[in-house]
């Protein structure tokens, strides 16, 4: 090590906690670069790019629109049809300071309300979803005798990952 002047120091990895919507996305992301590439990993940097344009401009159900449109207030277009309309947006460009400012103004009015929309679809999808789900859970009557097992939801993972949580059974 001193060959190669390495310093060799022994640390705690870092682990943020973060919510799960992250892994969601990353998954997304990962099936995408998966079917577009295939099993050669080696190219997978090179496709990111691609990947991440297609994930952020595909619609997404929950939110009722593309996540790119919710950043930006607008639907995305792909480079050849922003060239062709380089030539119609600067004939639509707005010169005067006052009228620029108050359509700059609408626009933002209109971002949130489209920001709005996404959360109060999201929150129906949401609804939705868990409705299905409870409509698919049994409701089990138990009688007396019937042999049951019990789940001690107090009994922490770190106790043993392996340990059972359920007891029993019991009649």
């Amino acid at each position: 090590m001193l060959k190669y002047e390495v310093t060799h120091r022994l640390s705690i990895a870092y682990q943020p906690q973060t919510s799960g919507q992250v892994e969601v996305s990353n998954r997304g992301l990962k099936r995408v670069l998966e079917r577009t590439i295939g099993e050669n990993h080696a190219s997978w940097s090179d496709k990111l790019d691609d990947a991440l344009w297609a994930f952020r401009a595909s619609y997404k159900t929950p939110i009722g629109c593309t996540s790119y449109k919710l950043v930006y207030g607008k639907a995305c277009y792909l480079l050849i049809e922003l060239e062709h309309k380089a030539y119609w947006a600067l004939k639509q460009a707005i010169f005067d300071l006052a009228v620029a400012g108050d359509h700059r103004k609408v626009q933002l009015n209109e971002l949130n309300e489209l920001r709005d929309n996404a959360y109060e679809n999201s929150l129906i999808y949401k609804e939705k979803t868990k409705r299905i789900h409870d409509s698919k859970i049994k409701n089990h009557v138990f009688n007396v005798g019937d042999r049951v097992l019990l789940f001690n939801s107090r009994l922490k993972i770190f106790l043993g990952k392996l340990k059972t949580r359920w007891s029993g059974p019991f009649t």
